[in-house]
């Protein structure tokens, strides 16, 4: 089966929704997402399309201080390394079982760098990235 890439803000969009359709029925990452953070996800999910989008295509429109509400997060109830290691677990799932090509590497990459700043800057240890970047779930 040919997969297309994220080369869409429309890929993109269906990427994000499906990843977050996951994180919501994960028993580890659902309850941060709606019980501690209280996540809107009317609002959140164009947020984060547009910063894919951004971070993919060059496209304007993302605003947003993605560490601020992750700190806010973690001193309500501290965020783990297995909390990052599932969240690359869930992304790079998503990844592929929908998208190939150069924009899904490069999205690859990119969710580790964030896992890995997040972590870092949050105090807690950082995810391992298998060489090839890819994780089963």
């Amino acid at each position: 089966m040919t997969y297309p890439d994220l080369d869409s803000v429309e890929e993109i969009s269906d990427m994000v929704h499906r990843f977050y359709r996951d994180v919501n029925a994960d028993d580890l990452l659902g309850p941060v997402f709606n019980d501690i953070a209280h996540v809107d996800w009317t609002t959140h999910l164009p947020k984060l399309t547009a910063f894919w989008a951004r971070a993919l295509l060059g496209i304007d429109g993302y605003r947003g201080n993605p560490f601020a509400r992750h700190a806010d997060t973690h001193a309500a109830a501290p965020l783990t390394s297995t909390h990052f290691e599932r969240w690359l677990t869930l992304f790079n799932h998503t990844l592929a079982a929908g998208w190939n090509g150069p924009n899904t590497e490069r999205a690859r990459a990119l969710a580790h760098n964030v896992a890995r700043v997040h972590a870092t800057q949050l105090g807690v240890t950082p995810p391992q990235e298998p060489p090839d970047g890819r994780r089963n779930p």
